[in-house]
């Protein structure tokens, strides 16, 4: 192995503020403790959340780097004590707290699963988040099964094109909200059996059409808002709805009459507060029951554009403007 630099190159928030405030500077190398590896990063995928820190609304755990960036993708450099599960040289792509926009990161070693050949390192950097966050939220509090219907908001982003993937793998039906024609050609070709524009179309109307006036079972909502009422209309009996943001606001006047009458769940969550030993009962669910599907090409992320780690703020401007479709990534 090569002798690791005392100093890296990272990308950190200045200030509160816009895509603006994302500045490189100078800081030391990491060294990982117990249960813990060193990543040298080779690519780091850009999330909402990473947007929402950088502007001052979601500031890091207790304990997490300060630097945004919660998936990263490279090549095992350093081990702490007790970290068994993988070696010096293993390609690897993880779940971080925080600190991926950087040269080097800091991972649990029971949070990151091996690359396998059918993913570049540019997708596994944008694999980690996305795949857990769907298969927590849809499949473990949602409890989609095969033959059922899920309903995606948004989805032609990184979480909505993982989660056309997933939910097909598995055997479900998926519908999906999106913006524009060109959101809706791309979420239909990695699957998706309907596509709603919602700037144009009743989602809760096409949903029923759709599902034979039944609903969905499951809805995947990072809107929230408005959206909040009208999931419960579109919703089957006994469905379930699992909340991951609110783009849209976190407050709504709601009828929740229709929460008894159908019997719905209305779940949600986040991921980055959760514990370690979460996180790590999480990827080994994924690793034995999506992996296969990774390792034989059948999941990858869609990606949209990948920017150098010292054009992070370009990055973070192409996220705003809401017209990627799929991952946005950066390459370090």
């Amino acid at each position: 192995m090569e002798k690791l630099p005392a100093q890296m190159t990272v990308v950190g928030i200045s200030k509160p503020g816009g895509p603006e405030v994302l500045i490189p500077e100078t800081r030391p190398v990491p060294v990982p403790g117990p249960g813990e590896i060193l990543i040298k990063v080779e690519a780091a995928g850009v999330n909402r959340p990473d947007v929402a820190q950088r502007s001052g609304s979601y500031p890091p755990p207790p304990g997490a780097s300060d630097l945004p960036g919660l998936e990263v993708a490279g090549e095992v450099v350093a081990l702490g004590e007790g970290a068994t599960r993988h070696k010096l040289g293993d390609r690897v792509m993880s779940l971080v707290a925080g600190g991926g926009y950087a040269q080097y990161c800091i991972a649990q070693d029971a949070q990151a699963m091996t690359v396998p050949p059918a993913l570049s390192m540019l997708e596994a950097g944008a694999m980690p988040e996305t795949l857990m966050t769907v298969w927590h939220n849809v499949f473990e509090r949602g409890g989609l099964k095969s033959g059922e219907t899920l309903l995606i908001h948004g989805g032609s982003s990184g979480i909505g094109t993982m989660a056309i993937q997933l939910a097909k793998a598995f055997g479900a039906n998926v519908l999906v909200t999106v913006g524009s024609q060109d959101k809706a050609d791309a979420c239909l070709k990695l699957g998706a059996d309907h596509a709603i524009n919602y700037r144009s179309e009743d989602f809760v109307e096409k949903t029923k059409a759709a599902t034979g006036g039944q609903g969905a079972n499951v809805i995947l909502d990072m809107v929230g808002g408005s959206y909040i009422e009208k999931n419960f209309d579109a919703a089957a009996i006994d469905g379930r709805i699992v909340q991951i943001a609110f783009l849209g606001g976190p407050k709504a006047t709601v009828n929740f009459t229709k929460l008894m009458v159908k019997r719905l769940t209305h779940t949600g969550s986040t991921l980055r507060p959760r514990s370690n030993a979460d996180k790590a009962a999480m990827v080994a669910a994924i690793e034995a029951k999506v992996m296969p599907f990774i390792r034989d090409g059948r999941i990858k992320p869609l990606m949209d554009s990948s920017f150098p780690l010292e054009k992070a703020a370009q990055a973070h401007a192409r996220m705003e403007t809401s017209e990627h479709i799929g991952k946005i990534v950066l390459k370090i």
